[in-house]
């Protein structure tokens, strides 16, 4: 529906938003999806850059999320998540690659809107053969099966909601993820990209 503040496709502001840094792809899911390891491999294939959201912050800060979340408290990491996954949105190119819970930040879901999202759907029994469930996941700290099934039952309609496209990785490897990535998305890996990593997602 055309709404009085569409842009004129004339103007200068059509003109930049046309030409604007928009990513490939943005990859979200619960943890033990594998998304960072899958977001990188894919940004290989590809041969554009890759950029992980929460690597980001913890460069930013000068501590690791697990610190941010003891020392701030979840809000305020929240914060600095959305803030980051705007401007990542707004200037990178290539692939990015969401923390678990970003997806939960209102302004995130309304930025996510126009762009192409990947959900990594996992099972528990994957999820926790990848991560094992450490207790360096502030929000699996305590009773980790539990908290993750109950994470992942709150979260899935959101994640349902924000993608455009979603691949299973139940039983994949992180090479068959990204194949199966590339099918979903239609694209094509550069001839000289390097294979994906075969390691554990």
């Amino acid at each position: 529906m055309v709404t009085s503040d569409a842009l004129d496709p004339t103007s200068a502001d059509a003109t930049d938003a046309a030409t604007a840094p928009r990513p490939v792809a943005v990859v979200v899911g619960p943890p033990g999806a594998g998304k960072t390891t899958v977001a990188a491999a894919l940004a290989d294939r590809l041969g554009v850059p890759f950029h992980d959201v929460d690597l980001a912050i913890e460069q930013q800060q000068g501590r690791s999320i697990s610190d941010i979340f003891v020392d701030d408290g979840e809000p305020v990491f929240r914060e600095l998540e959305r803030d980051e996954v705007a401007r990542a949105l707004a200037e990178q190119r290539g692939v990015l690659a969401l923390g678990g819970g970003a997806v939960m930040t209102p302004e995130t879901q309304q930025a996510l809107k126009g762009h192409v999202v990947v959900f990594l759907d996992v099972t528990i029994a994957d999820a926790s053969r990848r991560i094992g469930f450490d207790r360096s996941r502030p929000l699996l700290s305590v009773n980790p099966r539990a908290s993750w099934t109950a994470m992942m039952n709150t979260r899935r309609p959101t994640y349902q909601q924000v993608a455009t496209h979603r691949v299973d990785t139940a039983g994949r490897t992180p090479d068959e993820v990204v194949d199966a990535v590339l099918t979903a998305l239609g694209l094509t890996a550069t001839p000289d990209a390097p294979d994906a990593p075969n390691a554990p997602a």
